[in-house]
């Protein structure tokens, strides 16, 4: 486990300094992050605005429990069943309790609710300012950004660039070594 551990972080750190070396690029994994972070709480927003529902269908069918507790309380009342009447009341109060809790509850996520949409807004408006800079630096790219684009071009290239490149290469390392070895055939004696 140790070496997969230590193979994640070097590479976290390789990442994180081509990333400062390159900041054209950081903007663009900027983004994604936000995106990411953007759908992960679109994704709790619809959770937790399920979870409301959920509470707010309990709290119903407990309001009608009670409703049905409490005539049952007056009924057995009025027929001169106090100890009957007293049992419903208990379990009136008992429906009672059980839909306070649920509505602190349902409280509790409402508030959840309106976190999660402040931090979509703060999230939309990141991301507005990350696509800005982006489209910027696509639109304008600044002299500090072109010459580090040149130590990035690759990054977008498609592999046909590199097949002629590969090639361009190879020549130029043949000729290379025929003149090396044209100098040390005209040294020898």
């Amino acid at each position: 486990m140790s070496l997969f551990d230590d193979l994640n972080r070097f590479l976290e750190e390789r990442l994180d300094d081509f990333l400062r070396n390159n900041p054209h690029l950081e903007v663009y994994a900027l983004l994604e992050q936000i995106k990411q972070q953007e759908k992960d709480t679109i994704k709790l927003i619809i959770n937790l605005e399920a979870q409301e529902r959920q509470l707010q269908q309990q709290i119903m069918t407990l309001a009608q429990d009670i409703q049905l507790w409490h005539g049952r309380v007056n009924k057995a009342k009025s027929v001169g069943e106090n100890e009957l009447a007293q049992e419903a009341a208990d379990r009136e109060a008992s429906l009672l309790h059980q839909g306070n809790l649920l509505w602190g509850q349902m409280e509790g996520v409402k508030k959840q609710i309106i976190q999660a949409r402040e931090l979509l807004q703060e999230i939309t408006t990141k991301k507005e300012q990350a696509q800005e800079k982006a489209a910027t630096i696509a639109r304008n790219p600044s002299q500090t950004t072109q010459e580090v684009d040149s130590s990035t071009n690759g990054w977008n290239q498609s592999n046909q660039y590199s097949d002629v490149l590969e090639k361009r290469f190879q020549q130029w390392e043949t000729d290379q070594e025929i003149e090396e070895m044209k100098q040390n055939l005209g040294k020898k004696p």
